[in-house]
Formats: C-alpha cells, sequence, structure tokens
C-alpha cells in the first residue's frame, strides 16, 4: 500500500494546508488507495468499511481534476456531479465540499487574484492577461512549478458546488440559480438530477470531469437503477467515474459494467486481532445485550445515562424499528425526567423534508459538550458522517441485516473510538449472535445495568426499576389521547415489521412476547389487528373512555370536543343513524384476513399464474409439433424453419377461431335440437378452456 502521508501525494499548496487546517493528519486506507489512482485517470470501484473516509476519497481527486484543467470551463458547463441516495447524505457531501473550497484562495472560488505583482499591475492600469501571460512563458522551474501546482497562474478558476435535492425548493428554483450562479459541481439525489437535466436546457455536460456515485448498493436498493442509466446517458464517455460502496452487490457490479471503463477495483478490509476480515472498524466497539422485551426502554435509559456519567459519551443514536415508534417515543421520552438532560431530535423519512432537514442541521450543530440524542430509522444507517457521534443503541435488530454494520458505523467514524449496543430479546433472538459472526460482524455480549447503573447478574425476574418506568410511560399517556393514538399505531407497525424480517427463521412472530413488547410500549390495551387473532396473549387492558379521554393540545382538544358535539346533535334528530352506526360497527369487527396473510395469498395467486402459463405454453409447444409430425417427411420444404412455425400457429389459431365462430353459432340456437345441444355443449366446453387459458 501507498504510505499514508498527504505529502506523498502531489496536491495543490492551498488543498494541502485545507486538509491539515480540517485536522486529517494523514489518509485512511481507503484515501491512500483511492486518491492517487482518480487523479491519474483511472475508473475506480470502491468497496470499503463504514466510516473509512470515502468522502475526502472522491471529493479531494475531484478538486484536483478540475484545478489542473488547462482551460476553466465556460460558462454553465458542468466539470463533476456527485449522486446520493439521500438528500441528508447529499447535504453532507455538500457542507465538506464547501469546507474545502473555503480554505481555498479567492480565485479558485470567484476568479480574483492574491498575487501583490499582479494586484499592483492592475492597479497601475496594467493587464491581468498580460502579467499571466508572462508567468506562463517563465523558466522552466517555473513551469515545472505549474505543472504540480495550477495555482501559479492566475486563470479564473471559479470552482462552486450546487445542491440539488427536493423538499427544499422546486426544479424551476434549481434551473435558476444555476443559470445565474453557473456551479461547476453538483451534488444531489437521482430524482431531482434527472428533474433538473431535463427541466434545464442551459446545463452542459459534454466537458464533465468526474463522475460519482456514492453508497451504489443503497442508490440501487431505492430502485433508482433506471434514472442512473438515464443520468449517465448524458454524460461523456470520457470521462474518470468513481462508485463507492460497502457492499458488492449483484445489481452493482452490472452498474460497473455500463457505467465504467475498465475500472480499478479497491477492497479495504479491516483485519481482526484474532485473524479474519472484519466490516466495521477496530475503533468501534460492537456489545449485545439480552434483555426481556419489557425493560428496553428501561434499558435504553440506562445505557445513555451511564455513557454520559461514567464514559463522558454525550452525543448518541437511537434506532427505532418503525417511523411511527420515532414519532411515538420522541415526544413520550421527552417527558421523562430520568432523560430531561438530554436534547431529544427525531429524523425519520416519512417527515416533511424541510422538516428532515431542520433536524438533521440542529443535531449536527449541536456542541460536542451538549448530551443529544438523535431518534431515527434505518434513513440514517448509512453514509451520514455526524461529527463526534459516540454511542450507537438499537432498540432491535433492522429488518434487512446488511443495515446493522451501517447502524454501527454512524460511531467510530475516521478511526474514532465509538461503541454500538443491540438489545437483543431472550431466546430465539440470541441466535442473531451467530449469525453477525458469519457475516464478518463480531459482537461481545455485556451486562445488563440497574436502576443504580450497577452491572447486573442478568437474573430472570423484571427489576423494579424497569416496572417503575413502564408505570411512568403509561402515566405520561394516560394524560394524552395524543400519545395514546401515536403509541398504538407504533406497536401495530412494529408488529408488522417484526413478522417481515429478513432473518425469519430468527425473529419469528410466534416467539415474540407480545405482551411484553406492549409494557414497552407504554399501551393501555392492545390494540385490535388481524395479525394478534389467534395469539393467547395475557395483557391488562385498561377501560379507556374515548367520548372522554382528550389531548392535552388545547386547540386539538376543542375541535374534539366541537366535532364530539356534532354527532351528537346529529344522532338526536336521526336516532335511525344510531342503528346504522352500530351496523358499520359491526361489519368492521368480522374477520378481516391479515396482511401478512394477503401477501402471501398474492404470492401463491402468482406462483398459480405462472403454472398455468407454462401449461398452455406446453399444450401450444405439443399441438404445434403435431401439426408438424402430420405433414410427414415428404412435405415440400420451406424457405425456413421459422417460416413453417409462424405458418403452423397461424394455422392452429385459424382452427381455434373456427371452433369459437361455430360454437357461438351454437348458442344464437339451430333449428334441430340435437345438433343445437351438441353446438351448445360445444360452445361451454370451449369458453371453459379460454377462460382458464386467461387466468
Amino acid at each position: 500500500m501507498s504510505s499514508r502521508s498527504w505529502d506523498s501525494l502531489e496536491l495543490t499548496t492551498w488543498m494541502s494546508d485545507a486538509i491539515s487546517t480540517m485536522g486529517f493528519e494523514e489518509m485512511t486506507p481507503v484515501q491512500a488507495s483511492t486518491i492517487p489512482l482518480f487523479m491519474k485517470h483511472k475508473d475506480v470501484v470502491v468497496e470499503a468499511v463504514t466510516g473509512s473516509g470515502k468522502t475526502l476519497a472522491f471529493l479531494v481527486p475531484l478538486v484536483e481534476r478540475l484545478l489542473r484543467r488547462e482551460d476553466a470551463l465556460a460558462h454553465h458547463h458542468i466539470g463533476a456531479l456527485v449522486v446520493c441516495p439521500t438528500r441528508e447524505l447529499a447535504m453532507q457531501i455538500y457542507t465538506v465540499l464547501n469546507s474545502l473550497l473555503l480554505l481555498a484562495p479567492e480565485k479558485v472560488i470567484d476568479g480574483s487574484v492574491k498575487d501583490d505583482e499582479v494586484q499592483q499591475q492592475v492597479m497601475e492600469g496594467g493587464n491581468i492577461e498580460t502579467e499571466t501571460e508572462t508567468k506562463d512563458h517563465g523558466s522552466d522551474e517555473e513551469q515545472e512549478e505549474h505543472e504540480i501546482d495550477p495555482l501559479a497562474n492566475a486563470k479564473t478558476l471559479g470552482l462552486s458546488a450546487q445542491l440539488l435535492i427536493g423538499g427544499t425548493t422546486s426544479v424551476q428554483q434549481d434551473v435558476l440559480k444555476f443559470r445565474q450562479a453557473s456551479p461547476t459541481i453538483l451534488i444531489g439525489t437521482p430524482g431531482r438530477i434527472n428533474d433538473f437535466f431535463n427541466t434545464s436546457s442551459s446545463a452542459k455536460t459534454k466537458e464533465l470531469e468526474v463522475l460519482v456515485m456514492d453508497e451504489a448498493d443503497r442508490l440501487l436498493d431505492m430502485g433508482f437503477q433506471d434514472v442512473l442509466h438515464s443520468i449517465i446517458a448524458r454524460l461523456p464517455k470520457q470521462r474518470r467515474t468513481g462508485l463507492f460502496s460497502a457492499t458488492m452487490t449483484d445489481a452493482v457490479s452490472q452498474l460497473v459494467r455500463t457505467g465504467l471503463r475498465n475500472p480499478v477495483k479497491i477492497v479495504v478490509q479491516v483485519k481482526a486481532k484474532a485473524g479474519g476480515d472484519r466490516r466495521t472498524p477496530t475503533s468501534l466497539q460492537i456489545g449485545y445485550m439480552v434483555v426481556r422485551p419489557e425493560e428496553k426502554i428501561a434499558q435504553m435509559i440506562r445505557l445513555l445515562h451511564y455513557s454520559l456519567d461514567e464514559d463522558h459519551l454525550t452525543k448518541s443514536i437511537v434506532y427505532f424499528p418503525t417511523c411511527a415508534a420515532v414519532d411515538y417515543f420522541q415526544p413520550l421520552l421527552s417527558c421523562m425526567t430520568q432523560l430531561k438532560k438530554f436534547t431529544i431530535i427525531p429524523l425519520h423519512g416519512k417527515q416533511a423534508p424541510s422538516v428532515r432537514q431542520k433536524n438533521f442541521k440542529r443535531f449536527v450543530s449541536l456542541g460536542a459538550g451538549t448530551p443529544s440524542v438523535l431518534f431515527t430509522t434505518d434513513l440514517a444507517a448509512r453514509g451520514l458522517d455526524v461529527p463526534d457521534v459516540d454511542l450507537v443503541l438499537q432498540i432491535d435488530p433492522p429488518q434487512d441485516p446488511s443495515a446493522f454494520a451501517h447502524r454501527c458505523g454512524r460511531a467510530g467514524r475516521a478511526g474514532r473510538p465509538g461503541k454500538a449496543i443491540v438489545l437483543l430479546n431472550r431466546g430465539r433472538e440470541e441466535e442473531y449472535v451467530p449469525f453477525l459472526e458469519v457475516r464478518k460482524t463480531p459482537v461481545a455480549r455485556i451486562p445488563r445495568l440497574t436502576a443504580s447503573y450497577q452491572v447486573s447478574n442478568d437474573g430472570e425476574d423484571l427489576d423494579d426499576g424497569a416496572k417503575v418506568v413502564n408505570d411512568k410511560l403509561k402515566t405520561l399517556v394516560r394524560k394524552d389521547r395524543d400519545l395514546y393514538e401515536r403509541g398504538m399505531k407504533a406497536f401495530v407497525s412494529y408488529v408488522r415489521f417484526y413478522s417481515k424480517h429478513q432473518a425469519a427463521y430468527i425473529f419469528r412472530i410466534k416467539d415474540l412476547d407480545l405482551a411484553g413488547a406492549a409494557t414497552s410500549y407504554g399501551l393501555l390495551r392492545l390494540p385490535t389487528m388481524p395479525e394478534l387473532k389467534g395469539q393467547e396473549i395475557v395483557y391488562e387492558n385498561e377501560t379507556v373512555d374515548m367520548n372522554t379521554f382528550g389531548y392535552a393540545d388545547k386547540a386539538r382538544e376543542a375541535a374534539r370536543l366541537e366535532a364530539l358535539k356534532k354527532a351528537r346533535e346529529v344522532a338526536d334528530q336521526n336516532p335511525a343513524s344510531q342503528d346504522l352506526d352500530r351496523h358499520k360497527k359491526h361489519e368492521r369487527k368480522k374477520v378481516v384476513p391479515a396482511w401478512s396473510n394477503k401477501v402471501d395469498a398474492h404470492d401463491r395467486k402468482e406462483a398459480r399464474r405462472d403454472k398455468k402459463k407454462r401449461k398452455r405454453e406446453a399444450e401450444s409447444k405439443l399441438q404445434l409439433e403435431q401439426k408438424l409430425a402430420a405433414k410427414g417427411p415428404n412435405a415440400p420444404p420451406s424457405d425456413s424453419d421459422d417460416d413453417d412455425g409462424e405458418q403452423d400457429w397461424k394455422d392452429l389459431r385459424r382452427e381455434k377461431k373456427k371452433k369459437l365462430t361455430s360454437s357461438r353459432r351454437g348458442r344464437k340456437g339451430e333449428e334441430d335440437d340435437d345438433e343445437a345441444g351438441e353446438s351448445d355443449g360445444a360452445a361451454a366446453a370451449n369458453v371453459g378452456r379460454n377462460m382458464f387459458e386467461d387466468m
């Protein structure tokens, strides 16, 4: 491997200074392997563990290639394009790039010149172009220096970037901004970038130097394959392309074959001390805690406090299984006295884009000395580089096992120490540990904590401290109907999340302690949902009078009372409507197939349809072979076998039409009853056969 010192690269002077100013003392392995190749006209495919410094691995050569152009880019010509799967990742890369450019000389950004002699020449009425020409025709030593450092001349470089993401601005606004600012680098999500190119006629790509696809595996997992091909088709073939991914799937390999030219593949692996490979950095400690379902929230609170008080870890991320769970637990736990010292911020994919952006910026901007927690989903599992994240907690393992290492990798980034802990239910879920080891993600067991933050003996009984936490959750829910509704929705989404886990042989809904899970969610009663029917669940449901159960928000409660009042007035005026409402309730209570069963039924229906299709094809092939055999060996040869098959197929279709026509005539009736009966029977047989074939 090449030297990991930044001095081993022939970077521009200001770039070296900027990297040093940003605190990067030496390159990470992925940077040391990628940057030299990407700068030397090579396409690269980089597979590296999360948190390995991939962002600088493509931003540094991207900027360097644009600086080393012989001529500055023309107006409205794009020099580089970076495609990311999410808005948050695009914003992060945009921020890092701007941090680099802010440390550059002014002429890199807006073309102003720093050289004192040139400034003096301008003040005396001289010409910048003349001075530049003089410098360009200097000595051989100056020429050599110019080749190493492109900023030795005074050309207008004008490097700037524009962010293209949805939710904050419209496509038309992005196009207008591009026309006014003429940025040289575009960073954004696939959908908005494609819409931008479809809308803008002024954006030119024929001089594009660099294309970067970050988190390529996730780009394809999210269904952007066609959009990516559409974007790539607009770009010149004579470009450098960098594809960065944490995993190399078949879809990524296909994208490599279509979008890159003779790429160099770089695989950066982490070696464990005991031998073997790892998919997570060695600076990241990953552990698991075996708990009862009803004590998960209590253990989460204790871990946050313990990490803050004992290890001084102030910035944490807590992963919940669903968006509804984030929407429920964030306002609920913010009211808990045990978490008053923490700032809790929610972030998930169903939030409005403006809210997501605001919350993400807020969490990033909080200093390391401010205890803060991000409640999120797998939206924040990939690519995001949040500074100073010390601890990652997973309330449940992710539905997609490949997301586990990415979640953990939000801590311990770029060589910093970090901790990641996942909570596993007792019993079958403990098999997740050897499953992770097979996937090269070793985890170590950590003991439970007591209410006083002492190491527990891992007893089977639920401790009193956890019971106090669960009772407090219910007390808070009783005070606000909004929390009650959010909790019911969160629990329903959790059950469905669990039932569709990809590691289904480990996470089986029939093995889940639903009563314990409901207790950890602070439910007053179990929801009525098809997935729970037939389950033997012992849970103490509270009687909830929905007519008197109000919202804590005064405006919402006033609106609810007004709607209830109007409903009562209508009922008093029309008593029959009450009977109708009772009938509707009765209809709703009828047995409805479970959501998961509906999916299974759909799969079975598709399988039957495929089977019937194969049967029809086999029957058609057999009839065609019989037709050819009937012609005999002495039949005159035709021009080609294809023509024979085509003619036989036409004959077969013609015979079917004749039979169908005769059957229709039979249905209309014939004078002879016997003939009519035979015709009707033939028609029925043909109709039945056709219906079977069309299914």
